[in-house]
């Protein structure tokens, strides 16, 4: 049986953050939130991501996504674990293969802190 996710609402999905346009970040939040863009620096990680994040049904078996790389599978684990502990995705094992899902609060929290306001058109 599949783990139960919580759905954020509000602040929690939001995140700890303003946007970097609106205030400078706080140390321990830029600290925290580091670990996660250095682990999206790397293009097969970030790969993973996307491909994890826009698999329908919202989550995907690693038999699933091992095939798509042209690296091995033990460097495709190690990638994940990257991911996994940055808090970009999560995971559950069932039986032999073990499925992931994105964080959607993370993802939020990263999106958010990028947010820069649009300048008025010039007329």
């Amino acid at each position: 049986m599949s783990k139960q996710r919580p759905v954020l609402t509000g602040t929690e999905a939001t995140g700890c953050c303003s946007p970097l346009a609106e205030q400078p970040i706080a140390a321990a939040d830029a600290a925290d939130l580091a670990a996660a863009f250095k682990a999206l620096g790397d293009p097969t990680r970030l790969q993973l991501v996307s491909l994890i994040a826009s698999h329908a049904g919202g989550e995907v078996c690693v038999c699933d996504l091992t095939p798509r790389f042209a690296v091995s599978g033990p460097t495709i684990s190690h990638h994940l674990k990257v991911l996994r502990q940055a808090g970009l995705i999560d995971c559950e094992r069932r039986g032999t293969w073990v499925y992931y899902w994105a964080v959607p609060a993370m993802l939020t929290r990263l999106a958010g802190l990028l947010q820069v306001p649009q300048p008025a058109a010039v007329r």
